[in-house]
């Protein structure tokens, strides 16, 4: 396929089936070779421009609902300071396993089979603080991209922290991105910092696959009439300026909260919650 006139291009790439640069390179940077023996077709990184929008929980329900699909799903947990992902798998803290030549890590393993690295399982006790300067956390990304055993792994999901600093740039700059989804909320504050998460994107020639609203709503158990807790949405309009793709609507759900607590997220039904999400991603690896 002819590669795409980059000067019409908006980085918005969750449709597009063009074979242009900017779908999977930051323009002029060489990216970090994975280890020996490692694939991985496509990096998908979670972004929010701050933090309490459960960006951690739509990437855990995301990477659950790929490996569903049959896909061989993975997630390199990049919020260093602040990791939940074991947890919300019911990963034990106890240490990684080395491979076979003691030259990398061995991912941690889900139940459900969805792999995972993550600072909080390195730690000797899961409420130890990781009290680490910006250059320090992200080296430990890299590390996690670069001397990590990730075996043929269709898609490896990167739970960013909140905002646009440190790891953020390093993952855009470092690590071959094949497309980010923003994770916000209904409040109109968190709609003017989603903005900012977008012009991050496209500064780093990084597509935007599409925005999940998190905590959309809250569904009455007596009426089952919809509860605009946070006050109306304006995703929808949103996404219209920026020609986003809206790809889920999440609502506040007591239930799924009780099931991260309990390290048991693959046990959340998203199959139609997450179905446009998913067929989003399903259309990336096609191209």
């Amino acid at each position: 396929m002819a590669e795409q006139n980059n000067s019409s291009c908006s980085s918005h790439c969750g449709s597009c089936s063009a074979n242009c640069s900017s779908r999977t390179r930051t323009a002029g940077i060489e990216k970090l070779p994975l280890a020996e023996g490692s694939s991985v077709k496509k990096v998908i990184g979670i972004v929010s421009g701050k933090g309490g929008v459960g960006k951690s929980t739509v990437c855990s329900l995301l990477a659950s609902a790929m490996n569903k699909e049959g896909f061989h799903v993975g997630i390199l947990d990049a919020d260093i300071t602040g990791p939940s992902i074991p947890k919300a798998f019911g990963l034990l803290h106890d240490g990684v396993a080395l491979s076979e030549d003691g030259k990398s890590m061995v991912p941690e393993t889900s139940n459900g089979g969805v792999e995972i690295i993550s600072t909080n399982l390195l730690l000797e006790n899961e409420t130890d603080p990781v009290i680490w300067r910006g250059s320090m956390i992200a080296n430990a990304v890299k590390q996690f991209w670069q001397e990590v055993e990730w075996k043929e792994i269709d898609y490896l999901f990167v739970d960013m922290p909140p905002g646009t600093g440190d790891v953020p740039l390093t993952v855009f700059q470092s690590l071959p991105i094949d497309g980010v989804i923003i994770v916000t909320s209904p409040q109109d504050l968190v709609s003017m910092i989603v903005e900012k998460a977008v012009r991050m994107a496209e500064k780093m020639h990084v597509p935007i696959l599409g925005i999940v609203e998190n905590m959309s709503y809250l569904l009455c158990p007596h009426c089952n009439e919809k509860i605009d807790v946070f006050g109306e949405s304006h995703i929808e309009e949103l996404c219209q300026k920026e020609g986003l793709e809206l790809l889920a609507k999440l609502p506040i759900d007591p239930q799924n909260a009780s099931f991260m607590d309990a390290g048991a997220v693959e046990a959340i039904d998203t199959k139609e919650s997450l179905k446009d999400a998913v067929a989003c991603l399903k259309r990336l690896i096609k191209d």
